[in-house]
């Protein structure tokens, strides 16, 4: 599966444009503020029915106009099939069809034509806290685990309702317990299972990070993730349990699922401290890739791969690593965006791979 064509109107800094790709390797090039991060958020429109970046859709039309529409052709290499998806949001309300058929959910959408974007912003998720480590696992296994998205969404509704009721006991200067049991209840049911998934993905995903940091560092260091949370030493009843006087001080849930994180580490210290930004980098694009590998591997179909300027703060070591393994048959389409088109064609053929190059002006 791979995107033929994009049509973009009042999208970002895009007033109309239209584009049509290579199969393989797309080199989106042009000066910082031209517009090539943006492209490559339409195309993530386009498969998720939202930004990489902003949660409102609001942020995407373009100034002085009154909404946006994305329309792209997505074509099955084995089929020869060819999906039209559109995107258009106006006035607050966005559409989202496929062969001019809407969604009635966006999450019958998700998966579908599956995207993975790289991001300078994905260091973030190594130097943030754990609320963005556990969005970035929770998203990937959404995608495709509809029923842990609805544990996962009925576990904050429960999570709301229990800290509205702690924040009223402390206005009321009352503190019982009893009034949370069938709060808690429901929230164990859902916690337990967000839990037990959440760890099993980790050793899903785990061998997959390996390899690929292996391969983009050449062996130079040891990296690992790991799962971390309470529930792996305390039951979650008596972990509720224990901690309502410290929920009742501060008015909130201080015990739960919504605590949990993610450790990563490299040689054994946490990266966010002990790791070089060459390092963090390839820390998160080995990330990145698990998820490709990952997304793969559930529904046999091979995401787009999008490469925000990626060659930033990697040494020519790392580049031609990552290089390699693109141009193997592993990977399908890939975008890639830098502001030296000169440096993006030397790269491209110096590893033999069949691209074309799109050069982007404001």
């Amino acid at each position: 599966m791979y995107l033929k064509d994009i049509h973009l109107t009042n999208f970002k800094s895009y007033a109309e444009a239209s584009f049509t790709f290579n199969s393989n390797v797309n080199g989106i090039v042009g000066a910082n503020g031209s517009g090539k991060t943006n492209l490559l958020d339409a195309i993530h429109y386009l498969s998720f029915g939202k930004s990489c970046f902003s949660a409102k859709d609001v942020s995407s039309v373009r100034l002085g106009t009154d909404f946006f529409a994305l329309h792209g052709d997505f074509a099955d290499e084995e089929t020869g099939n060819t999906t039209q998806v559109s995107c258009v949001y106006k006035n607050g309300v966005k559409s989202l069809r496929a062969n001019k058929k809407e969604y009635q959910r966006l999450s019958d959408h998700v998966g579908l034509f599956p995207v993975v974007m790289v991001s300078p912003y994905d260091s973030d998720i190594i130097n943030d806290g754990n609320e963005v480590r556990r969005k970035f696992f929770d998203k990937i296994v959404s995608q495709f685990d509809k029923i842990y998205l609805q544990h996962l969404i009925h576990y904050k509704k429960l999570l709301q309702q229990r800290n509205a009721v702690l924040r009223q006991q402390q206005e009321n200067r009352s503190s019982d317990y009893s009034l949370l049991q069938v709060i808690d209840y429901q929230m164990i049911e859902d916690g337990m299972q967000l839990f037990q998934r959440r760890r099993q993905f980790i050793e899903d995903i785990r061998p997959m990070f390996l390899q690929h940091y292996r391969e983009l560092s050449q062996g130079a260091e040891e990296v690992d993730i790991r799962y971390e949370s309470e529930l792996l030493e305390t039951g979650y009843s008596d972990g509720l349990a224990k901690a309502f006087p410290a929920d009742a001080r501060s008015g909130f849930t201080t015990f739960g699922v919504h605590k949990d994180d993610y450790a990563f580490t490299i040689d054994g210290n946490p990266v966010k401290h002990f790791g070089s930004q060459g390092q963090q980098k390839s820390f998160s694009l080995a990330l990145r890739l698990s998820q490709f590998d990952y997304a793969f591997a559930y529904n046999k179909r091979k995401p787009i791969l999008l490469l925000d300027d990626i060659f930033d703060k990697l040494d020519r070591t790392r580049i031609a690593a990552l290089l390699g393994m693109v141009g193997q048959e592993h990977f399908g389409q890939v975008f890639i965006s830098d502001t030296d088109e000169t440096r993006v064609r030397a790269i491209l053929g110096e590893h033999g791979i069949a691209h074309e190059i799109f050069e982007i002006r404001r």
